[in-house]
């Protein structure tokens, strides 16, 4: 197995910031993937335009709560201006592996809860 599937299946097996947050949540949001049945509930504790807290629960495949959990490691303590430059490319870097188109939502899920949270 490579460095990066070892990676993927240690954030899989132990999730980070795989909570839901304490009172003070900023925002939430529920996203979910029809495809292969993922989902995600994320919430933000954020203040000055930074980062200070985020949060996510969740069913789905390895590839979706791997991703979920690399992107909420990546994304504390960063301004929302940063977050938001973000793009596909940076989110699936995250992981380090290439993936088949159908799985490319998967790796998204987190990333695209994250941006509906900043944009609302």
């Amino acid at each position: 197995m490579s460095i990066y599937a070892d990676l993927i299946l240690d954030h899989y097996q132990h999730p980070r910031n795989n909570t839901l947050l304490t009172p003070g949540v900023s925002k939430s949001v529920d996203v979910n993937n029809p495809l292969c049945g993922d989902k995600l509930h994320m919430e933000i504790i954020e203040k000055d335009g930074v980062m200070q807290e985020i949060g996510f629960t969740g069913e789905g495949c390895a590839i979706s709560i791997a991703s979920a959990s690399m992107l909420s490691e990546y994304a504390k303590g960063k301004s929302k201006a940063e977050l938001l430059d973000l793009n596909a490319q940076d989110v699936v870097g995250l992981l380090g592996i290439d993936l088949t188109p159908n799985r490319m939502k998967c790796a998204l899920l987190g990333w695209e809860a994250l941006i509906k949270l900043l944009n609302n």
